[in-house]
C-alpha cells in the first residue's frame, strides 16, 4: 500500500486546504512581532523568497494559497488605459524589484503587479542599512537606490512569466542609473522602455524617488516633457502602443501640479501614479533620531497628502487621465478614500506589510458591498 504523500494529507486536512484568510490575517498579527525584530530588507527578501517557493515547489502550495487569499468576486473587473484588471488593487513598486515573485504574489489575489524600478545596468543601490520601520507611525522609511539587476535579467525573467502566465497584468517602472548624469538620461529610460516593451503591459517613468541624486530635478517641466516625448515617439512607432504613466512625488506645489496637468496633455500619456514617498517629516510620532533617516517616508503619515494630490490632479483636469491612487493605504477605507477622490486603480506597498496579505481580499469584498 502506498505511504500517503505530503499533498495526499494536506488534501485531506481541511484546515490547510481550505484555510480562511482571516485566520491568515490573525496568524500574520501573530508573526509579524517577531519578523519586526530583524531587519525590515533581510526579513523582506526572507519571506518573499519562501513565498515564492511555497508557490512553486510546495505540494498544493499554489491551491493553499490562492484558496486563502485569491479575490474571485464579480463585479471588480475594471478597464484602464485599455487594459483589463481582475480587481482594481495593485502592488507597487518597490517590493518585487527584479520581477522574481511576480506568479506567487499575483496568487496572493493583487490585480496587477508593478516590477522595478529597473534600471539599463544593474546596481547595489545605497549602503545598508538602507530601510526603517517607523511603528508608532505604520510607516517605513526607505533609501534602496534604485537596487537591482539590471533591464536583461528582468526582460527575461517576464518573457517566460508571459509564457507562461499571460493573463497577469504587469506594470514596468523604469529608472536611470545612478553614475547616468541628467543630461543623458533620457537614454537609459529608452532602453528601458524598449528592452521591457515585449514583456509589460503598461510603463511608469520614475522621476520622483528622492533616493537617486538629482533624479527629482527631472520632475521639472522641459526635462521631463523631454523624456515623455521622446517615449512617447518610440511608443507610437510600434503597431502596438504601451500606456505610459508618470510617477509623482507628493511633495509637489499645487503649481508643479498644474505643471504636471499641462505635461500630460502634451505629451499624451496614458495617466499618473500619485504618489510616490516623501521627504517630508512632519507629525510623526516615532522618535527624533529614526525620523531623520535619510530616504522617501512611505505609510500612514503620507495617506492624507496622497489623497490631496490625487484629488487635486482629478478635479482640475476635469477627470482629464487615470491616477492610479498610491500612498498610507491600510484599510479598505483607506482604498475607498483615493477611489473618492478621483483614483481608478489602487497600489499598496507598506500597508501591505503591515496589514498582512488579508489586505487584498479585504479591500476588494468592501468595494463590491
Amino acid at each position: 500500500m502506498r505511504r500517503p504523500s505530503i499533498g495526499d494529507c494536506l488534501w485531506h486536512f481541511p484546515s490547510l486546504h481550505f484555510l480562511d484568510f482571516i485566520y491568515l490575517r490573525c496568524m500574520y498579527r501573530l508573526i509579524k512581532p517577531i519578523f519586526f525584530k530583524f531587519d525590515p530588507e533581510h526579513v523582506h527578501y526572507f519571506v518573499v523568497k519562501r513565498l515564492k517557493w511555497f508557490n512553486d515547489k510546495f505540494p498544493l502550495g499554489k491551491t493553499i494559497i490562492r484558496s486563502s487569499f485569491d479575490v474571485h468576486i464579480k463585479g471588480l473587473e475594471r478597464e484602464v488605459f485599455g487594459i483589463k484588471f481582475r480587481n482594481p488593487v495593485g502592488l507597487a513598486a518597490g517590493f518585487d524589484k527584479n520581477g522574481e515573485y511576480v506568479e506567487a504574489l499575483s496568487n496572493l489575489g493583487f490585480g496587477f503587479i508593478e516590477v522595478g524600478t529597473v534600471t539599463p545596468m544593474p546596481q547595489p543601490g545605497n549602503d545598508k542599512p538602507r530601510m526603517f520601520r517607523l511603528p508608532n507611525d505604520e510607516a517605513l522609511i526607505n533609501r534602496m537606490g534604485f537596487n537591482n539587476k539590471g533591464v536583461d535579467v528582468m526582460a527575461e525573467r517576464l518573457r517566460l512569466l508571459k509564457d507562461q502566465h499571460p493573463g497577469i497584468v504587469v506594470g514596468g517602472n523604469i529608472g536611470k542609473n545612478k553614475a547616468t548624469p541628467n543630461e543623458d538620461a533620457v537614454n537609459d529610460y529608452i532602453k528601458c522602455f524598449d528592452r521591457l516593451f515585449d514583456v509589460v503591459d503598461y510603463f511608469v517613468v520614475n522621476v520622483s524617488s528622492p533616493n537617486t541624486p538629482g533624479l527629482r530635478a527631472l520632475q521639472e517641466k522641459e526635462p521631463l516633457k523631454h523624456i515623455l516625448n521622446t517615449l512617447q515617439q518610440r511608443n507610437l512607432k510600434n503597431n502596438i502602443s504601451r500606456p505610459i504613466l508618470l510617477k509623482i512625488a507628493p511633495d509637489l506645489t499645487d503649481a508643479q501640479l498644474d505643471d504636471i496637468i499641462d505635461i500630460v496633455a502634451e505629451t499624451k500619456i496614458a495617466g499618473i501614479i500619485a504618489t510616490n514617498t516623501t521627504i517630508s517629516r512632519e507629525n510623526l510620532a516615532t522618535a527624533k533620531g529614526l525620523k531623520d533617516e535619510a530616504g522617501g517616508l512611505s505609510g500612514k503619515p503620507v495617506k492624507e497628502r496622497s489623497t490631496e494630490v490625487i484629488k487635486y490632479l482629478s478635479e482640475k483636469s476635469n477627470r482629464a487621465f487615470p491616477i492610479i491612487g498610491v500612498g498610507g493605504i491600510h484599510s479598505a477605507k483607506d482604498a475607498q478614500e483615493k477611489l473618492d477622490a478621483g483614483a481608478s486603480l489602487v497600489q499598496l506597498y507598506t500597508g501591505f506589510i503591515y496589514e498582512g496579505p488579508g489586505l487584498i481580499k479585504s479591500i476588494c469584498k468592501a468595494l463590491v458591498k
